[in-house]
């Protein structure tokens, strides 16, 4: 008998341990080991832009330091040289802006499109219209679920239907009316632009 109780109670002392080890084990409420996931961060910004003199880049570095977001040059893969630009002769601007369906190509590295909410695109405005390396550019990305904000700089020529076409040649995206920045633009004016798109 006396030895029943003995392993009676050697058991009981073993059952015990069991229950105490496994409450230590077991994780509270509330501390998961697993890392809850990164929240997702609304309305990124991408500024991407196109500049040969740098007034374009001059806006587009503006409104990069006013969202936050990313900045993003598209550079020719075939730089412009000078003799390149010169308005109504025949050279390269001129001939790539009469003929719609000419691409040129892009050097600077591809961009992943995923992250980003918002797209801010930049450019001069050649003979009236987009340059044709903004057609590439759209052409190769996809825009959908994306905010698209074009703007573009000159010094007589409005921003005409340049927002339409690359709207046009993208295929996707919800595009903003763009807007058109001289030489001699003041901060205040892109931050007035800012506000009003981002609102």
């Amino acid at each position: 008998m006396e030895h029943m109780k003995k392993v009676f109670k050697y058991i009981s002392i073993l059952i015990l341990i069991g229950i105490i080890l496994s409450g230590c084990t077991r994780t509270a409420p509330g501390n998961d080991e697993t890392p809850a996931p990164e929240p997702v961060e609304e309305n990124r910004v991408l500024v991407a832009y196109f500049s040969i003199t740098g007034n374009t880049a001059k806006v587009a570095e503006e409104i990069y330091a006013l969202t936050e977001g990313d900045i993003y040059e598209i550079v020719p893969l075939y730089p412009y040289e000078e003799e390149d630009l010169q308005y109504y002769v025949e050279c390269r601007s001129t001939v790539e802006q009469s003929d719609p369906t000419i691409r040129p190509e892009i050097g600077s590295p591809d961009l992943d499109m995923s992250s980003y909410s918002v797209i801010f695109i930049g450019y001069p405005i050649w003979y009236g219209e987009e340059p044709r390396i903004l057609d590439t550019f759209v052409e190769k990305y996809d825009f959908e679920g994306k905010t698209v904000i074009p703007f573009c700089t000159s010094d007589n020529s409005p921003i005409g239907d340049s927002g339409k076409n690359l709207e046009s040649n993208a295929g996707s995206g919800s595009w903003l009316e763009g807007m058109r920045f001289p030489a001699d633009f003041s901060k205040e004016d892109v931050e007035d632009f800012v506000r009003e798109v981002m609102k």
